[in-house]
């Protein structure tokens, strides 16, 4: 971009050093400049974009993982998804997560809501779909993914939320987007 086109706040990107790269995560640090000149430099953390799902039972109920988050040292309820595969598409990654964490299989998928969780730092599309129809497979929940598996009341969200029972930025934007969306009318 041409300093011409530059808007008169927008920050300066003098270059970018890769620190570390890993198949999941590219760290780096980039020299930036703000517009009244001063000069710093500022981790960056590029990851694969994550899909995940909100699977709403006729009892408005969502499937949910308990799990141990260990940098957290939390245990915490989420949504299930993951990251995507190179090339891989979102709606079909998201049901392969559910499938492989879970052993249900979502009969529908529609978009709810894309976001960026920490656009300061952090570079990952996160991407939720809502289905309202899921089948078991028979299959059993993944050990390392989740410690057992849960039909959280949709009304119970909000207070779970709050309680910092479900912290994860995916969970918490995703079920407020179907909260919002009930209230609306929308679902």
């Amino acid at each position: 971009m041409t300093a011409e086109a530059r808007r008169p706040s927008e920050w300066t990107i003098h270059g970018e050093r890769i620190v570390d790269d890993t198949r999941r995560a590219v760290l780096s640090i980039a020299d930036v400049e703000l517009p009244d000149g001063v000069r710093f430099e500022q981790y960056v953390l590029r990851i694969p974009a994550a899909a995940m799902v909100i699977i709403l039972d006729d009892a408005e109920r969502v499937l949910m993982m308990r799990r141990h988050r260990f940098v957290i040292d939390r245990w915490v309820w989420e949504l299930p998804g993951g990251y995507l595969d190179p090339d891989e598409d979102p709606v079909v990654c998201a049901a392969r997560e559910v499938e492989e964490e879970t052993g249900w299989r979502p009969r529908t998928m529609e978009p709810l809501l894309e976001f960026q969780p920490m656009v300061g730092t952090i570079d990952q599309q996160n991407i939720i779909y809502l289905s309202r129809d899921a089948e078991p497979t028979g299959g059993t929940p993944d050990i390392n993914e989740t410690e057992r598996l849960g039909w959280v009341p949709l009304t119970e969200a909000e207070q779970r939320i709050q309680a910092g029972e479900i912290v994860g930025a995916g969970s918490v934007a995703g079920l407020l987007a179907v909260l919002l969306a009930k209230a609306n009318g929308r679902i």
